[in-house]
């Protein structure tokens, strides 16, 4: 049964020009990539999706955002509705809120990065919880081996956090923050009074930074049963995409599948699955998706 949590938007960061995947992104958005059986954008938007958000908003270069419209039109098959914005240049990750300050309409939204790949047990029910907070920020933490190559959250004993510092040379702490983040409807405000950092950009830790100021902000830890890779790196990409086929192969089971999801969700019903499936079920995908629901070839 699907939990409502209000009007919460979604927003797919896909822009930039994914100069640390070259010269695979020479030619193709990198959110477009493969990632086991699927492209790239189909986990950040299910990982959204899982948190109960049916409203999105996926943000891309001039050039993508065509290609990936195509791809996911306009998101009804799946009991969704997908809206499209283009980003001419990157110039940070708060700068997504201001494009999406119409469709966003001061209501509490999730944003995930379009080469985000999440996955694990008990993963729905921490986006879920997320996402009923309206009036408070949340963030997510996961330990990693190499913290100084992401932003990294510092904690104290009760959870509180005590520092936040964006790829720092000497960390405080090995956990990493995520491409994941729930704000509440005031953070277009917020955004509209951050200063460009020294590289010219808006800066999502100086975003974050408010809503700890104001200690108007949550953290929720990622536990070791949830996997959390960044794909927009060539390592990371084959590793994900490694994961991903293990599981499917082994377990036969669907991961990120919009399908699937959007029924567990009851964003839609059997006979609408079956309808998405049955035209697609001699593919790869279609016969992940028919042995995870247990379809019979017709």
């Amino acid at each position: 049964m699907m939990t409502q949590f209000g009007k919460r938007r979604g927003i797919v960061l896909a822009g930039g020009h994914g100069t640390r995947l070259y010269p695979l992104t020479k030619a193709v958005n990198k959110h477009l990539l493969a990632v086991g059986s699927k492209p790239m954008i189909y986990y950040p938007l299910t990982t959204l999706m899982l948190s109960g958000i049916r409203e999105f908003l996926i943000i891309s270069t001039p050039q993508a955002t065509p290609q990936i419209e195509d791809l996911l039109e306009d998101g009804s098959k799946w009991g969704i509705s997908i809206h499209y914005a283009v980003q001419a240049e990157p110039k940070g990750l708060p700068e997504a809120f201001l494009i999406a300050e119409d469709f966003i309409n001061k209501e509490p939204v999730g944003l995930c990065l379009g080469d985000n790949v999440f996955h694990g047990q008990g993963l729905s029910e921490q986006l879920e919880k997320a996402a009923s907070i309206a009036d408070k920020a949340t963030i997510f933490a996961y330990a990693v081996r190499n913290p100084e190559s992401y932003g990294v959250v510092t904690l104290n004993a009760k959870g509180g956090i005590v520092n936040l510092e964006e790829k720092p040379q000497n960390p405080q702490s090995n956990l990493a923050v995520p491409g994941l983040y729930f704000f509440p409807g005031n953070v277009v405000d917020i955004a509209r009074e951050l200063s460009p950092s020294p590289r010219g950009e808006l800066e999502i830790t100086d975003l974050i930074q408010h809503y700890i100021n104001d200690n108007k902000i949550n953290v929720s830890l990622l536990s070791r049963g949830i996997a959390w890779f960044d794909a927009g790196v060539p390592r990371s990409l084959l590793d994900s995409s490694m994961y991903i086929d293990a599981i499917e192969s082994r377990q036969g089971i669907g991961v990120a599948c919009p399908e699937e999801v959007a029924f567990n969700m009851g964003f839609i019903d059997k006979e609408q699955l079956h309808r998405l499936i049955y035209p697609i079920k001699s593919t790869p995908y279609g016969e992940i998706l028919s042995h995870t629901f247990g379809l019979r070839r017709r």
